[in-house]
């Protein structure tokens, strides 16, 4: 696939400084040596800047972290904080709140990363089918090991034969269904989040060659909603797929919303 970006300065500037050092360990594990250059992709690049920006951020925002006199960043970040929780809990129920660090971790990461296109210099990390296949494979295995470690494998094991709130005649059925529905998520989560920011993406550069000024800018203010609402949906997902792998018949009767799936 084409790329939408010429190089990078920060992308040139990284693989100048760690190139040789990844292609030698690259060459002693026997792997393909990619060109000087390009050892490092820059989809990578751009996911360890977020993940080292956010890192600095919450460390600085730790240190003036106060319970009497608490700043305005503070105040916001406890606000985002609640909604994320009270999203967890809503489909998840009572356990939602345990799950929260995973649920936040994914959509701050996707939300800085699908912006992150809209910074000139910047890509999108996003728009490379590997990062949102890595989110997506993150949140598939995480709730089916929450699903065995919560209910026990054999128990979670008749969750696919008889998903909690389903009649018993419909087992067989089920039986066929629900493994090749589970897989199916991991296609839905990548390529839902992945097309939409790459056609965004390419709005923008199709745009921004044609008419380089003030033109593509209405397309960067829809990106930056549609950059939220797909994070959103994403953490959405989430929170279904968890709530469907730990709930238990109880949990199904007071949240029947957890298990709806999507």
């Amino acid at each position: 696939m084409e790329k939408l970006h010429h190089p990078l300065w920060i992308v040139e500037a990284i693989n100048w400084l760690f190139g040789p050092l990844v292609a030698a360990a690259l060459k002693a594990l026997g792997r393909p040596v990619p060109p000087p250059g390009a050892v490092i992709p820059d989809y990578l690049v751009m996911s360890a800047i977020i993940v080292i920006a956010l890192t600095v951020m919450c460390l600085l925002v730790r240190s003036g972290l106060s319970v009497d006199n608490p700043s305005r960043i503070q105040v916001l970040f406890e606000d985002g904080v609640s909604a994320l929780q009270s999203l967890m809990t809503d489909y998840i129920g009572p356990k939602g709140a345990k799950y929260l660090p995973l649920g936040a971790s994914i959509f701050i990461f996707i939300l800085c990363a699908n912006l992150m296109g809209l910074v000139p210099g910047l890509m999108a990390p996003t728009e490379n089918i590997n990062v949102p296949l890595g989110c997506a494979l993150t949140v598939w295995f995480y709730y089916h090991i929450e699903g065995v470690r919560t209910q026990g494998l054999g128990h979670y094991a008749l969750h696919f034969a008889k998903p909690p709130g389903a009649p018993l005649f419909t087992a067989p059925l089920m039986l066929l269904i629900e493994p090749i529905s589970h897989l199916a998520r991991i296609m839905s989560l990548t390529l839902r989040l992945f097309g939409n920011v790459f056609g965004e993406e390419l709005v923008i550069a199709i745009i921004f060659s044609i008419i380089p000024i003030l033109a593509p800018v209405p397309m960067m203010f829809m990106g930056i909603i549609t950059g939220s609402l797909q994070a959103y949906i994403f953490l959405l997902l989430t929170a279904i797929y968890l709530g469907g792998a730990v709930a238990t018949e109880h949990d199904v009767e007071a949240h029947p919303e957890a298990v709806a799936g999507i």
